[in-house]
C-alpha cells in the first residue's frame, strides 16, 4: 500500500520528486487523491469550499445537479482543471456514485459543497489511510472534533441511530450520519452503493462494516452553511437511514441463513458463521 513518504533529498534525481505530491517542505505522498463535491445551486458557497482545498490534491470532480445558478461557472474560474460531471439522477447519493465513477485517483473524498467543511483536515483523512486504514471516517464526535450545524433533536437522532448500527453490525463509530469521508478506490468494489439519496452516508457506514474493511475515525469540525438552506429534513431523511438500517441488518440475516444451509458446509468445506 502506497505510503506518506518523504520528498527526494537534494541532488536526487529530479524525475523521482514528479512521482511525490508535496503536503510541505518535509512531506510528500504517492497515491493521487481526488475530491468529489456534489453541488446544486451552490455558487456562492464554492469559493469557501474551493479556498481550504489543498493544492496538492490530484483533481476535483463537480457533480452538478442541475443548477440554475453559476455554481460550474464559479467552479471552473475557482479550480481550472475542475472536472465537471452533470448528474443524470436526483439526490445526494446518486451524485457521490455519479461522483466517484468519474474518479481517477486512487484516494476519494468526500466533501459537501455548503461551505461546512474545512479542506485543510484533507491531510488528516489521507494520512489515516495510507498509515494502513481502508476507510477514514469523519466524526464530529470524536475527541477534538465539533459541529455548529446541528441541532438538539438532530444530535439526538444520530445518537441512536449510530447505537443502532454498533450494536447490530459490531462498528465503534462515534458518529453515523456525517458526509466528510475519504476511503481507497478499491473499497468501491467491496460496498456496492445503491442508493440516491442522504441515506447513502449511512449506507457506507454499514457496508463498510460488514465488509470487513479497517476504519479510522478522524474528528472533524463542521461549521454552519454558508449560504441558503439545507435540502435535509430531520424526520424525513431519519426514517430513511432506519430503513436503511433495518434492511442492511435484514440482509445480514439472510446471508448467514444462506451459509448455514449451504451444502458445502455439511461436506466439511464451507466457511462457518
Amino acid at each position: 500500500m502506497s505510503s506518506v513518504l518523504r520528498q527526494p533529498a537534494s541532488g536526487q534525481d529530479p524525475s523521482m520528486a514528479a512521482e511525490y505530491r508535496p503536503i510541505s517542505s518535509h512531506l510528500a505522498i504517492t497515491p493521487p487523491v481526488s475530491v468529489v463535491i456534489p453541488a446544486m445551486n451552490e455558487a456562492e458557497n464554492l469559493p469557501y469550499v474551493f479556498k481550504t482545498l489543498p493544492g496538492w490534491i490530484h483533481e476535483v470532480v463537480l457533480v452538478d445537479g442541475n443548477s440554475t445558478d453559476s455554481t460550474v461557472e464559479v467552479a471552473r474560474d475557482l479550480w481550472p482543471g475542475v472536472k465537471v460531471v452533470e448528474q443524470r439522477g436526483k439526490g445526494k447519493g446518486d451524485a457521490l456514485i455519479t461522483g466517484f465513477e468519474a474518479c481517477t485517483g486512487d484516494i476519494i473524498v468526500m466533501v459537501d459543497a455548503d461551505g461546512s467543511a474545512d479542506g485543510h483536515e484533507i491531510v488528516s483523512y489521507v494520512s489515516a489511510l495510507v498509515s494502513g486504514a481502508d476507510f477514514a471516517k469523519g466524526s464530529r464526535f470524536a475527541n477534538g472534533g465539533g459541529t455548529d450545524d446541528m441541532t438538539f433533536i438532530r444530535k439526538l437522532g444520530n445518537w441512536a441511530l449510530c447505537t443502532v448500527v454498533n450494536r447490530k453490525f459490531g462498528a465503534r463509530y462515534t458518529d453515523l450520519c456525517y458526509g466528510y469521508n475519504a476511503f481507497w478506490r478499491h473499497c468501491l468494489d467491496k460496498i456496492d452503493l445503491d442508493c440516491t439519496g442522504f441515506e447513502i452516508e449511512t449506507l457506507i457506514n454499514v457496508r463498510v462494516v460488514k465488509a470487513g474493511l479497517k476504519v479510522q475515525e478522524i474528528p472533524s469540525y463542521e461549521y454552519l452553511r454558508i449560504h441558503g438552506t439545507s435540502n435535509l429534513r430531520a424526520v424525513r431523511d431519519g426514517l430513511r437511514v432506519l430503513r436503511v438500517i433495518l434492511k442492511e441488518r435484514s440482509n445480514r440475516r439472510e446471508l448467514r441463513r444462506r451459509v448455514r444451509h449451504s451444502p458445502m458446509l455439511s461436506t466439511g468445506r464451507g466457511e462457518s458463521s
